[in-house]
Protein backbone atom coordinates (compact mmCIF):
# COMPACT_ATOMS: atom_id res chain seq x y z
CA UNK A 1 0.00 0.00 0.00
CA UNK A 2 1.02 3.40 -0.53
CA UNK A 3 0.20 5.69 2.05
CA UNK A 4 -0.25 8.84 -0.90
CA UNK A 5 -3.05 7.07 -2.13
CA UNK A 6 -4.60 6.52 1.17
CA UNK A 7 -6.75 9.91 1.03
CA UNK A 8 -8.67 8.20 -1.54
CA UNK A 9 -9.92 5.94 0.55
CA UNK A 10 -10.81 7.57 3.49
CA UNK A 11 -11.96 10.51 1.47
CA UNK A 12 -14.54 8.08 -0.70
CA UNK A 13 -18.14 8.18 0.64
CA UNK A 14 -20.41 6.16 -1.89
CA UNK A 15 -18.08 2.79 -2.56
CA UNK A 16 -15.67 2.92 0.28
CA UNK A 17 -16.00 -0.85 1.34
CA UNK A 18 -15.72 -1.69 -2.61
CA UNK A 19 -13.35 -0.11 -2.78
CA UNK A 20 -11.07 -1.47 -0.31
CA UNK A 21 -11.94 -4.51 -1.52
CA UNK A 22 -10.58 -3.74 -4.90
CA UNK A 23 -7.60 -2.51 -3.71
CA UNK A 24 -7.06 -5.73 -1.29
CA UNK A 25 -7.55 -7.49 -4.58
CA UNK A 26 -5.26 -5.62 -6.95
CA UNK A 27 -2.29 -5.61 -4.23
CA UNK A 28 -2.92 -9.41 -3.95
CA UNK A 29 -1.47 -9.63 -7.22
CA UNK A 30 1.71 -8.00 -6.84
CA UNK A 31 0.99 -4.70 -8.39
CA UNK A 32 2.68 -1.12 -7.04
CA UNK A 33 0.46 1.24 -5.93
CA UNK A 34 0.11 4.85 -7.12
CA UNK A 35 -1.88 7.85 -7.35
CA UNK A 36 -2.53 9.01 -11.43
CA UNK A 37 -5.66 11.07 -12.43
CA UNK A 38 -6.99 11.54 -8.70
CA UNK A 39 -7.33 7.22 -8.43
CA UNK A 40 -5.52 4.29 -7.52
CA UNK A 41 -3.23 3.25 -10.41
CA UNK A 42 -1.62 -0.27 -10.41
CA UNK A 43 1.52 -0.34 -12.30
CA UNK A 44 3.74 -3.49 -13.51
CA UNK A 45 7.36 -2.68 -14.23
CA UNK A 46 6.45 1.56 -14.95
CA UNK A 47 3.46 0.44 -16.72
CA UNK A 48 -0.21 1.49 -15.87
CA UNK A 49 -2.18 -2.28 -16.13
CA UNK A 50 -5.30 -1.39 -13.94
CA UNK A 51 -7.31 1.58 -12.06
CA UNK A 52 -9.87 1.89 -9.41
CA UNK A 53 -12.54 4.60 -10.19
CA UNK A 54 -16.06 5.15 -9.61
CA UNK A 55 -18.67 7.29 -10.48
CA UNK A 56 -22.60 7.98 -9.50
CA UNK A 57 -23.93 4.81 -10.38
CA UNK A 58 -20.96 2.45 -10.29
CA UNK A 59 -17.19 1.79 -9.39
CA UNK A 60 -14.93 -0.18 -11.54
CA UNK A 61 -11.60 -1.61 -12.34
CA UNK A 62 -10.23 -0.18 -15.22
CA UNK A 63 -7.79 -1.93 -17.36
CA UNK A 64 -5.51 0.17 -19.84
CA UNK A 65 -4.96 -2.33 -22.22
CA UNK A 66 -8.67 -3.71 -21.57
CA UNK A 67 -9.12 -4.59 -25.40
CA UNK A 68 -6.26 -7.06 -25.44
CA UNK A 69 -7.63 -9.08 -22.78
CA UNK A 70 -9.87 -12.15 -23.83
CA UNK A 71 -12.86 -11.43 -21.54
CA UNK A 72 -13.70 -15.14 -21.16
CA UNK A 73 -16.52 -13.78 -18.81
CA UNK A 74 -17.68 -11.11 -20.99
CA UNK A 75 -17.78 -8.29 -18.21
CA UNK A 76 -15.32 -6.02 -19.72
CA UNK A 77 -17.32 -3.12 -20.91
CA UNK A 78 -16.15 0.33 -23.07
CA UNK A 79 -16.68 3.30 -21.43
CA UNK A 80 -17.74 4.87 -24.69
CA UNK A 81 -17.14 4.48 -28.30
CA UNK A 82 -14.42 6.57 -28.53
CA UNK A 83 -12.21 4.62 -26.14
CA UNK A 84 -9.80 2.50 -27.93
CA UNK A 85 -7.76 0.55 -25.58
CA UNK A 86 -9.34 0.64 -22.19
CA UNK A 87 -11.91 -1.53 -20.85
CA UNK A 88 -14.24 -1.30 -17.61
CA UNK A 89 -15.64 -4.30 -15.12
CA UNK A 90 -18.31 -2.16 -13.43
CA UNK A 91 -19.64 -3.35 -9.55
CA UNK A 92 -23.21 -1.81 -7.90
CA UNK A 93 -22.03 -3.40 -4.89
CA UNK A 94 -19.79 -5.46 -2.38
CA UNK A 95 -20.78 -9.01 -3.25
CA UNK A 96 -20.43 -8.33 -7.09
CA UNK A 97 -17.07 -7.97 -6.24
CA UNK A 98 -16.47 -10.92 -3.57
CA UNK A 99 -18.07 -13.45 -6.11
CA UNK A 100 -15.81 -12.61 -8.66
CA UNK A 101 -12.85 -12.22 -6.98
CA UNK A 102 -10.73 -15.53 -8.85
CA UNK A 103 -11.93 -13.89 -11.95
CA UNK A 104 -10.62 -10.36 -11.10
CA UNK A 105 -7.17 -11.72 -10.51
CA UNK A 106 -7.11 -13.91 -13.53
CA UNK A 107 -7.84 -10.70 -15.68
CA UNK A 108 -5.12 -8.56 -13.94
CA UNK A 109 -2.48 -11.50 -14.12
CA UNK A 110 -3.47 -11.78 -17.93
CA UNK A 111 -3.96 -7.80 -18.36
CA UNK A 112 0.64 -8.40 -16.70
CA UNK A 113 1.20 -11.13 -19.03
CA UNK A 114 0.08 -8.53 -21.91
CA UNK A 115 2.52 -5.91 -20.01
CA UNK A 116 5.53 -8.57 -19.85
CA UNK A 117 5.05 -9.28 -23.88
CA UNK A 118 5.09 -6.15 -24.95
CA UNK A 119 1.76 -5.92 -26.66
CA UNK A 120 0.35 -2.71 -27.73
CA UNK A 121 -2.93 -1.69 -29.12
CA UNK A 122 -3.82 -1.19 -32.83
CA UNK A 123 -4.64 2.88 -32.16
CA UNK A 124 -6.92 4.14 -34.65
CA UNK A 125 -4.80 7.00 -36.71
CA UNK A 126 -6.24 11.07 -36.55
CA UNK A 127 -6.77 10.86 -40.23
CA UNK A 128 -9.59 7.69 -39.35
CA UNK A 129 -11.50 10.23 -37.23
CA UNK A 130 -14.29 12.31 -38.45
CA UNK A 131 -13.28 15.75 -38.73
CA UNK A 132 -16.18 18.81 -38.38
CA UNK A 133 -16.48 20.42 -41.59
CA UNK A 134 -15.89 23.78 -39.64
CA UNK A 135 -12.33 22.66 -38.46
CA UNK A 136 -11.62 21.59 -42.06
CA UNK A 137 -12.47 24.87 -43.55
CA UNK A 138 -10.06 26.22 -40.09
CA UNK A 139 -7.64 23.82 -41.87
CA UNK A 140 -8.02 25.03 -45.56
CA UNK A 141 -8.07 29.04 -45.22
CA UNK A 142 -5.03 28.95 -41.95
CA UNK A 143 -2.20 26.86 -42.86
CA UNK A 144 -0.01 28.47 -39.58
CA UNK A 145 -3.33 26.40 -37.72
CA UNK A 146 -2.68 23.43 -40.06
CA UNK A 147 1.17 23.12 -39.64
CA UNK A 148 0.64 23.24 -36.18
CA UNK A 149 -1.97 20.78 -35.82
CA UNK A 150 -0.38 17.86 -37.61
CA UNK A 151 2.73 18.38 -35.26
CA UNK A 152 0.62 17.48 -33.01
CA UNK A 153 0.84 14.23 -31.33
CA UNK A 154 -1.77 11.74 -32.51
CA UNK A 155 -3.42 11.45 -28.95
CA UNK A 156 -3.87 15.52 -28.90
CA UNK A 157 -4.88 15.34 -32.78
CA UNK A 158 -7.53 12.79 -31.44
CA UNK A 159 -8.98 14.94 -28.52
CA UNK A 160 -9.23 18.21 -30.74
CA UNK A 161 -11.10 16.21 -33.75
CA UNK A 162 -13.37 14.07 -30.83
CA UNK A 163 -14.19 18.01 -29.15
CA UNK A 164 -14.98 19.49 -32.44
CA UNK A 165 -17.12 16.84 -34.24
CA UNK A 166 -19.57 15.88 -30.83
CA UNK A 167 -21.54 19.16 -30.63
CA UNK A 168 -24.95 18.73 -33.08
CA UNK A 169 -25.14 22.57 -33.71
CA UNK A 170 -22.35 24.05 -36.39
CA UNK A 171 -22.20 26.86 -34.22
CA UNK A 172 -21.23 25.19 -31.30
CA UNK A 173 -18.45 23.18 -33.23
CA UNK A 174 -16.87 26.86 -34.97
CA UNK A 175 -16.82 28.16 -31.11
CA UNK A 176 -14.87 24.98 -29.82
CA UNK A 177 -12.49 25.75 -33.13
CA UNK A 178 -12.19 28.99 -32.54
CA UNK A 179 -11.74 28.72 -28.90
CA UNK A 180 -9.32 26.11 -29.58
CA UNK A 181 -6.88 28.13 -32.20
CA UNK A 182 -4.79 29.43 -30.00
CA UNK A 183 -3.60 26.45 -28.08
CA UNK A 184 -3.20 24.83 -30.91
CA UNK A 185 -0.96 27.40 -32.33
CA UNK A 186 1.07 26.83 -29.19
CA UNK A 187 1.34 22.96 -29.69
CA UNK A 188 -0.93 22.16 -26.46
CA UNK A 189 -3.49 19.75 -26.65
CA UNK A 190 -7.50 20.49 -25.16
CA UNK A 191 -6.50 19.98 -21.70
CA UNK A 192 -3.03 21.08 -21.35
Amino acid sequence: MNPKVNFFFKKASKWQSEYEQLRTIVLDCKLTEELKWGCPCYIFDGSNIVLIHGFKDYCALLFMKGVLLKDAKGILIQQTENVQAARQIRFTNLNEIVKLETTLKKYIQEAIAIEKAGLKVALKKPTEFKMAEEFRHVLNEMLDVKKAFEALTPGRQRAYLLHFSAPKQSKTREARVEKSIPKILQGKGLDD
